[in-house]
C-alpha cells in the first residue's frame, strides 16, 4: 500500500495496477447495471437485425403470386412490437450506463481527492495546481465520457459486429463469408487505429493540463501580473498553451480521418449485395432474402460510424484514467501511522542534532551515502545540527533573521515535513512514531499568512472543529479580540469571506486565526509572527489573549516583538539555520551578540 497522511475509505479501494484494471474495479461494484448494459445492447442489436427480416418477408409476400395481406400485416405486426421491445430495451441500457458513468466519475473524484488530501507538503510545494485541477476536473469529467456515450456504443457496437455473423448463415450458409470477413478485418483495423490513437490523445490532456496549469497560475498571481504590467506576455503565454491544444486535437482529427472501416464497409456492402444477387439467380434464395440480407449487411453501418467517435471518446478515457492514476500512485515520504502512539500530549518538546532540507530526501540510515560523501544537501539547508527542548507549559520564542529557519521548526513539529536527520520528539517520542491524525489534532499553528476559505466567518473559525456550538466560536472570537469586528458585518457570523479572506484586512484576518486555534484548545500551540498585521491599538488586547491562551500548554513564539519575546520562559536565536544561542532575554542579552544585534534592530 502507498505511504498517505491520510487513506482513502475502505469502499473506495481500487486496483492501481493500470489505468484500465482501476476504471474496472470501480465499474466492478456496480455489476446488474454493467449486467442490463449488455443485454440491452444485445437485444438492441438482435431486435434491429428485425427490421431487414421482416422487410423481407413483407417483400415476397408481395411478389409471390399476389399480395398476401394477412403476411404483411404480420410481419408489420413482429416488426412494430420487436422494435417496442427494442426501445424499452434501449432506455435501460442507456439510462444504466450514464448511471454508470456518473458513479465512475463520482468515485474517481472522491479517491483522487482523497489522495491528494494525503500527499505530503513536498508533493503539493513541487506540483503545479492548475495541472492538479485539471486532473481533478476535466479529466474525471473524461471518465463519465468514456462509459456514456463511449463504452456504451463501444459494446452496442460490438453486438451489431456479431448479429449478421449469426443471422446470415441462416439464409443461406454461403453468406456468412462476407460478415465474417468484414468483421475480422474490422477488428484488425481497429487494433491499429486505437494503437495510433492512444498517444495522440495522451498528448491532448498533457497539452490541456500544461494550458490550465498556466491560466492559474496567472489567475492566482493577478495582482503580481497587474503590478509588473504583464497582461500582454500573460495573454502570449496562454495563447502558446491554447495553441499547442489546438494542434493536439487537430493531431487527433488526423487519426480518425483515416479510419480504414469506412472504406470495408463500402467493399462489404457491395460484396453482399453481389453475392445475394448470385445466389438468387442460382435459385438458392429468393428475392425477399437478398433484401434481408443486404439490410444486415447496412447494420455494420452502425458500428463503423459510432466507432469514429466512440473509440476515440474510450482511448481518451484511459489517458484521463493513466494521469488521475499517476496522481494517486505517486509515492509521499509521510505516512498517517495508523497504528502509531496515541495519547493526550503534556507539551514536551525537543529538537536532537535536526537537519532539514526543503530540496533534499536525506536518509540518516544510509551509511554508503554519507561514507562517499552523496549524502550533502541539494541546497543550503534550511536546518543543520539544531537542538533545543522546551518544557510542558513553557513558553519558547524562536528569533532570528529572516530565513534563518524559524517558521521550518514549526512545520517539523506537527510532520507537515520529516527530518532529513536528527530526531524530533514529543512527550519523549520520535513524531515519526506518533499517529498522525492524533498528533496534528493536538497541535495549531497560526501563520502570518492566515488562508480563510470561502466560508462563512463562522466557519472559518469552526474550521478545526466541525461539531462547535456557536456559543464555543463566539467566545474563541472574543478571546481573539474579532467578536467586535465581526459583529460590524450585517450578517455577522453569517458573513462569507473570499478566498484567502480578501474582504478582511490583515489584522482581520490574523484575529479569525487566533480564534480557530483557541477553539481547538491545542495542547502546543505556535505562533508564526501571527501578529505581526495587528495595529498597536489592537496589540495589548491581542497580547492579553494570547497569554491567557498560552497558560498551561506549550507555546512556540516566532516573533519580532520585544513585547512577546521579553515574556518567554527561554528564547532559542537561529542564524542561518543553526542554533546561535539559548536563553531568557536577559542572559542573552549578556551573553548573545547576535541576539543584541536584533534587538538593537528592533
Amino acid at each position: 500500500m502507498l505511504k498517505s497522511e491520510f487513506v482513502v475509505a475502505e469502499g473506495l479501494q481500487s486496483n492501481q495496477q493500470g489505468p484500465i484494471r482501476w476504471a474496472i474495479s470501480h465499474l466492478g461494484r456496480n455489476k446488474l447495471i454493467i449486467l442490463a448494459i449488455f443485454v440491452g445492447a444485445f437485444g438492441n442489436a438482435a431486435l434491429a437485425s428485425a427490421i431487414p427480416i421482416y422487410t423481407g418477408q413483407a417483400f415476397n409476400a408481395v411478389t409471390d403470386r399476389g399480395v398476401n395481406m394477412t403476411a404483411i400485416l404480420w410481419a408489420t405486426i413482429w416488426l412494430v412490437g420487436s422494435q417496442f421491445v427494442r426501445g424499452a430495451l434501449q432506455l435501460f441500457r442507456n439510462f444504466g450506463s450514464e448511471v454508470l458513468a456518473q458513479r465512475l466519475e463520482r468515485d474517481g473524484r472522491q479517491e483522487l481527492y482523497a489522495s491528494l488530501l494525503g500527499k505530503s507538503m513536498r508533493f503539493h510545494d513541487s506540483y503545479p495546481t492548475g495541472e492538479m485541477m485539471a486532473r481533478a476536473t476535466n479529466d474525471v469529467r473524461e471518465l463519465a465520457l468514456a462509459i456514456a456515450p463511449g463504452l456504451n456504443l463501444v459494446i452496442g457496437s460490438a453486438n451489431f459486429l456479431i448479429v449478421p455473423v449469426l443471422i446470415a448463415p441462416g439464409i443461406h450458409p454461403q453468406l456468412i463469408a462476407t460478415p465474417l470477413a468484414f468483421a475480422i478485418l474490422y477488428v484488425l483495423a481497429l487494433a491499429f487505429y486505437l494503437k495510433e490513437l492512444a498517444p495522440v490523445t495522451q498528448r491532448v490532456r498533457e497539452s490541456f493540463g500544461r494550458m490550465n496549469a498556466g491560466l492559474t497560475a496567472a489567475i492566482e498571481g493577478i495582482q503580481t501580473v497587474k503590478a509588473a504590467a504583464q497582461e500582454e506576455a500573460e495573454i502570449e503565454r496562454f495563447n502558446r498553451n491554447a495553441k499547442a491544444v489546438r494542434d493536439a486535437f487537430v493531431a487527433q482529427g488526423r487519426v480518425e480521418a483515416r479510419f480504414l472501416p469506412l472504406l470495408l464497409l463500402g467493399i462489404a456492402q457491395g460484396t453482399a449485395l453481389w453475392h445475394g444477387i448470385v445466389l438468387f439467380q442460382a435459385g438458392a434464395i429468393n428475392l425477399g432474402d437478398v433484401i434481408a440480407y443486404v439490410g444486415l449487411i447496412s447494420l455494420f453501418s452502425f458500428p463503423v460510424f459510432v466507432s469514429l467517435f466512440s473509440y476515440s471518446q474510450v482511448s481518451s478515457g484511459v489517458s484521463s484514467a493513466r494521469r488521475i492514476l499517476e496522481l494517486i500512485r505517486t509515492e509521499t515520504e509521510l505516512d498517517r501511522n495508523e497504528a502509531g502512539h496515541e495519547a493526550v500530549i503534556e507539551g514536551h518538546v525537543r529538537f536532537e542534532n535536526v537537519t532539514f532540507s526543503y530540496n533534499s530526501a536525506l536518509d540518516e540510515d544510509d551509511p554508503e551515502a554519507i561514507a562517499n560523501g552523496t549524502d550533502q544537501l541539494a541546497s543550503q539547508p534550511a536546518l543543520e545540527n539544531v537542538s533545543f527542548e522546551i518544557e510542558p507549559g513553557q513558553t519558547l520564542a524562536l528569533v532570528g533573521q529572516t530565513g534563518s529557519g524559524k517558521s521550518t521548526v514549526a512545520k517539523l513539529i506537527n510532520r507537515i515535513y520529516d527530518v532529513n536527520r536528527g530526531r524530533v520528539s514529543i512527550d519523549g517520542i520520535d513524531v515519526r512514531q506518533w499517529n498522525l491524525e492524533t498528533l496534528r489534532r493536538q497541535i495549531s499553528i497560526i501563520e502570518q499568512d492566515i488562508f480563510l476559505f470561502s466560508r462563512t466567518i463562522g466557519e472559518n473559525i469552526g474550521f478545526g472543529k466541525p461539531d462547535a456550538t456557536s456559543v464555543e466560536i463566539e467566545a474563541a472570537a472574543k478571546a481573539a479580540q474579532a467578536h467586535d469586528f465581526i459583529m460590524s458585518f450585517p450578517d455577522g457570523y453569517a458573513t462569507r469571506v473570499g478566498e484567502r479572506g480578501v474582504m478582511l484586512s490583515g489584522g482581520q484576518r490574523q484575529r479569525l486565526a487566533l480564534a480557530r486555534a483557541f477553539l481547538t484548545n491545542p495542547a502546543i500551540l505556535i505562533l508564526d509572527d501571527s501578529t505581526s498585521a495587528i495595529d498597536s491599538a489592537t496589540e495589548d488586547l491581542i497580547q492579553r489573549a494570547i497569554e491567557a491562551a498560552t497558560t498551561g500548554r506549550t507555546t512556540i513564539l516566532i516573533t519580532h516583538r520585544l513585547s512577546q519575546i521579553r515574556w518567554a520562559d527561554k528564547i532559542v536565536v537561529l542564524r542561518k539555520g543553526r542554533v546561535a544561542a539559548v536563553g531568557t532575554h536577559e542572559e542573552l542579552l549578556e551573553q548573545s551578540q547576535a541576539y543584541r544585534d536584533i534587538f538593537a534592530r528592533t
